[in-house]
């Protein structure tokens, strides 16, 4: 089951792997449903589905929101990968996050949940200062605003924006406090019991243009990579939430993103599901069966998995209006239909290419972008140097023909020419 196909080219490659697969879009505009047509099977209803996957098979959920549906399949003997309500609620709820994070050992900062961006002015009138602006969903990332006046006083214009504004007025608004530093994320498996296969560490690029500049987007690209080790990150980070976990009965992906400084690691949110784009960076690291994974996960077993060594580097393709994607900011005209070109790839660069707004038109022979938000696929790959990784993927980049495409240079860079050093002199880093 998907909402937003996070996980959706991981569908088609499990069905190109032989195994029997059916996708479910849960989206909600129609557009957006047509995504993967013609490159999968889907089907309209998922229940109606239960009796053919049955209790030896698998059900994905990609996506936050379902937490509860796939506890009670699980209770009903069914084997489901993803999150569980419990769990999920740190990701929907960042308040309640924090709360949890500080209940575990965990640094925090002051986080604050507002039904409306007036109230959130209200409580800075009272407490000046460096806040960011945020939502707990993980899709209207467009109103993500990061202070820079340590009076506040650009906040305080953002959000008398946003109260003035008939879309956004009656929105709810997250303010957290600001933190210097790098931000960095670590994640794992867990299988409802304990931890399964490698720890992930990751740095995201969440500015729309390079060099960290622009809006805030769901994300540009990422650089990430696995480790073996006892890793600080882990140690701080995820593993004093092994418990939390283990009572959420969780099976999926599970991640925190930090601000690491000389102070200390602080968490600023958690995914509690497949994370995108770096699930695509995953299926490049894996070398074991992914069916044999993920349903070892969902039955609560441990897990040998087999991976690639070195650095990784995953860059986002996205044509108008991202990245104002959401009904709020979304434009009227948009690039639905428009042809993607991939004639110039070799059999192997295409094994790189991952889609998600993306259809397949058997007649004409085409792939086409579906949908309004402009998240047409993702190019990834992975080396021994953070250099070599970056050179594959925008070599095959350039030879994707995508009218009006638009991505990010510099996936990695910051972490080549600063970031990787400070992360080791703070201790974070082997």
């Amino acid at each position: 089951m998907t909402r937003h196909f996070i996980a959706g080219d991981l569908a088609r490659r499990l069905s190109l792997d032989g195994h029997e697969v059916k996708l479910q879009p849960l989206c909600e505009h129609e557009k957006a449903k047509c995504s993967f047509d013609g490159m999968i099977e889907k089907t309209t209803d998922w229940k109606h589905e239960l009796s053919w996957v049955g209790k030896d098979g698998l059900i994905i959920f990609d996506d936050i929101g379902f937490g509860k549906i796939q506890d009670e399949l699980r209770v009903q003997g069914f084997q489901v990968f993803g999150g569980s309500e419990g769990a999920e609620k740190l990701e929907i709820d960042r308040e309640y996050g924090q709360k949890i994070f500080k209940e575990h050992g965990l640094q925090t900062v002051p986080l604050f949940n507002f039904s409306t961006p007036q109230k959130a002015l209200s409580f800075l009138e009272k407490n000046p200062g460096r806040w960011v602006i945020k939502q707990n969903d993980h899709i209207s990332k467009d109103i993500t605003y990061i202070g820079y006046q340590e009076t506040g006083d650009d906040v305080i214009s953002v959000l008398e924006n946003y109260a003035c504004d008939p879309l956004i007025c009656n929105c709810a608004i997250t303010l957290h406090k600001y933190v210097e530093g790098i931000e960095i994320g670590v994640g794992r498996y867990f299988n409802g019991n304990d931890w399964v296969g490698p720890i992930e560490i990751n740095l995201e690029h969440k500015r729309f243009f390079p060099g960290d500049l622009g809006p805030m987007t769901s994300e540009m690209g990422t650089l990430a990579w696995y480790s073996d080790d006892e890793e600080v990150l882990f140690e701080k980070i995820l593993k004093p939430l092994t418990q939390f976990l283990r009572t959420t009965n969780f099976r999926g992906d599970f991640e925190i993103n930090c601000m690491a400084n000389k102070d200390g690691l602080f968490p600023i949110e958690a995914t509690t599901r497949f994370g995108t784009p770096i699930i695509h960076l995953q299926q490049e690291i894996h070398q074991s069966s992914w069916a044999e994974f993920l349903l070892a996960v969902a039955r609560g077993e441990s897990f040998d998995l087999d991976w690639k060594r070195g650095f990784g580097v995953v860059i986002l393709l996205a044509v108008p209006p991202f990245p104002y994607t959401t009904s709020i900011h979304r434009a009227e005209h948009t690039y639905n239909n428009i042809s993607i070109y991939l004639n110039q790839l070799s059999v192997e660069e295409k094994k790189h290419f991952y889609f998600e707004d993306v259809t397949y038109d058997a007649d004409k022979k085409r792939y086409r972008i579906s949908g309004d938000d402009g998240y047409v696929g993702y190019v990834a790959s992975v080396a021994e140097t953070v250099l070599e990784a970056q050179k594959k993927v925008y070599d095959i980049a350039k030879k994707i023909i995508i009218p009006k495409v638009m991505y990010r240079n510099d996936i990695g860079t910051a972490f080549i020419e600063g970031q990787y050093q400070q992360l080791k002199d703070w201790g974070y880093l082997k």
